[in-house]
């Protein structure tokens, strides 16, 4: 007979529910709810949505060494909630890592070759990726979405380094809560698969309405796919890798790729 103590048992479901409202409102949450009422404003506004624009990256002071500072605070800031979110996972005795599948080591005990995750989080990538460009441009051309600014960063020696670790902490936030956290916790408070996937995806394109209508839907397709592999495998960190991918080329790409090219892609 086995003297390993039972794990503690989950916290009643009124208390997980407040969980995940206290979570989601620290981070994404409150991210979706200031993205409907930006939405609205822009719908608002005598500028149509198609002549107005948004910056994923901008300055916080023209002050090189300052700006840099700043950079580093916010990225480093915006993980906070990840780890507030492992935490929570973590306190029936079960690593937060094992059970969103961030080690080599699954919850059963095996151990996955790290190269399946690196192939899973490529193909990922370029399913989503390339789609998510041909949605952007028909958004640009029907006027409904924004045209995008990657970067509002000097032309500084850190410029390239903080936009890669930006896509990299946007990966980790946001797979991390929307993806592993929430739809851990749904299931634990028994909402099916299919209503788990759906508020996950649903919360994603929530957030990107800033974006316009037509940025947001295919962030909900993606949420789709996300999810829908987080529950097949039991991994995020192919669905991290994904997102940096498609994040670091988004940011990084516009410097390199020809500007008539990029006028195309913004329907300009």
């Amino acid at each position: 007979m086995s003297n390993a103590p039972e794990p503690p048992a989950l916290p009643p479901r009124p208390r997980l529910r407040a969980e995940v409202l206290i979570v989601l409102g620290l981070s994404l949450g409150q991210s979706a709810v200031y993205a409907i009422i930006t939405l609205i404003k822009r719908y608002l506004a005598t500028t149509p949505v198609g002549g107005q624009s948004t910056q994923l990256n901008p300055s916080y002071s023209d002050v090189d060494w300052l700006n840099l500072i700043y950079q580093i605070l916010r990225i480093g800031f915006s993980l906070m909630p990840v780890a507030l979110a492992l935490y929570l996972l973590s306190a029936q005795g079960t690593r937060a890592l094992t059970q969103l599948g961030l080690t080599r080591h699954r919850a059963d005990g095996t151990v996955r070759c790290w190269w399946v995750d690196v192939a899973w989080g490529a193909a990922l990538a370029a399913g989503i990726g390339l789609p998510g460009l041909g949605l952007y441009a028909v958004g640009r051309a029907l006027g409904q979405s924004v045209r995008i600014d990657t970067s509002g960063l000097p032309d500084a020696w850190w410029a390239a380094l903080i936009l890669l670790l930006s896509a990299a902490a946007a990966g980790v936030l946001e797979e991390v809560i929307v993806v592993g956290y929430l739809v851990t916790r749904l299931r634990q408070m028994r909402w099916g698969v299919a209503g788990a996937i759906l508020a996950s995806a649903v919360l994603r394109g929530s957030y990107h309405l800033y974006q316009g209508w037509p940025m947001a839907l295919g962030n909900v397709v993606m949420g789709v796919v996300f999810a829908g592999f987080f529950v097949r495998t039991g991994r995020v960190g192919p669905l991290i890798l994904a997102h940096w991918t498609i994040d670091a080329v988004s940011f990084i790409g516009p410097e390199l790729l020809p500007a008539a090219w990029l006028d195309a892609l913004q329907g300009v």
